[in-house]
């Protein structure tokens, strides 16, 4: 190789980025904040050198894997659980993210469903032909509990399909054409095309606040922090929204 030829790979190398600072940082991230996740994190690669590695599981696996002190440097759960692993000392702390909510769906060209009270809502449930739900996730057992309050429950169960947890999104089988009207998280809801989101009136509704929980022994603390201060800032506002959460 020429002294000229070597000379000129130097000053090349020398202008591009280096990957010194670059870090992988470990996320587990559960099914209602995935669409938000995974946007937020692509915009967080492209604005750093870092590489985040997502983890999509249920809450429940979620904890059990933190619990058992498997490496993690971040994950979103609800409040609740975040405050229970760092009771347990497996998390430093938790940083506020979005708030979700339930919601029902039909599908796109579909009139609406009224659900703008509690009586509305019971209503449309008792109309609907056809009605699904997830089981054992938070939004599942609300809505059972909805019906038990509004004296449904036993109309709803003859005509209602269960979807169980970590099989995908229970609107698929509204946009399937297989059910006529479904309830889910309201971002789980959004992340289905061809169906139409509505959330539940205020006196039926659950707000579920979801936080992003620190590691207390992340691999790289510097890059954490850096992706936590990103999924809680300004930027990520506009991304909460559109997926259908709202911002803490």
């Amino acid at each position: 190789m020429s002294r000229l030829m070597r000379a000129c790979l130097v000053a090349v190398a020398m202008l591009l980025p280096t990957a010194s600072g670059a870090a992988e940082i470990k996320l587990m991230c559960p099914a209602p904040m995935r669409t938000s996740v995974v946007e937020l994190v692509a915009q967080f690669e492209k604005a750093t050198q870092h590489k985040v590695n997502i983890v999509h599981i249920p809450s429940r696996f979620i904890v059990e894997r933190v619990t058992a002190s498997e490496s993690v440097d971040a994950v979103l759960l609800t409040a609740n659980a975040a405050d229970g692993l760092i009771k347990a000392g497996k998390l430093a702390r938790r940083a506020d993210y979005a708030k979700s909510s339930i919601g029902v769906a039909v599908k796109s060209g579909q009139p609406r469903p009224d659900v703008s009270t509690a009586d509305a809502f019971r209503r449309t449930m008792l109309a609907a032909k056809s009605f699904a739900r997830n089981e054992g996730a938070e939004s599942g057992i609300h809505v059972l509990h909805v019906f038990e309050k509004l004296g449904i429950a036993d109309a709803m169960k003859a005509k209602t399909k269960v979807m169980p947890v970590n099989t995908g999104y229970v609107a698929q089988l509204v946009a399937s054409g297989e059910v006529e009207i479904a309830a889910q998280q309201m971002p789980e809801l959004h992340a289905v095309a061809g169906v139409d989101p509505t959330p539940l009136p205020d006196e039926l509704q659950l707000i579920i606040p979801f936080v992003v929980g620190v590691s207390a022994a992340p691999q790289d603390a510097k890059a954490t922090e850096e992706l936590v201060a990103f999924f809680t800032g300004p930027a990520a506002g506009a991304v909460l929204k559109s997926k259908g959460l709202n911002p803490p």
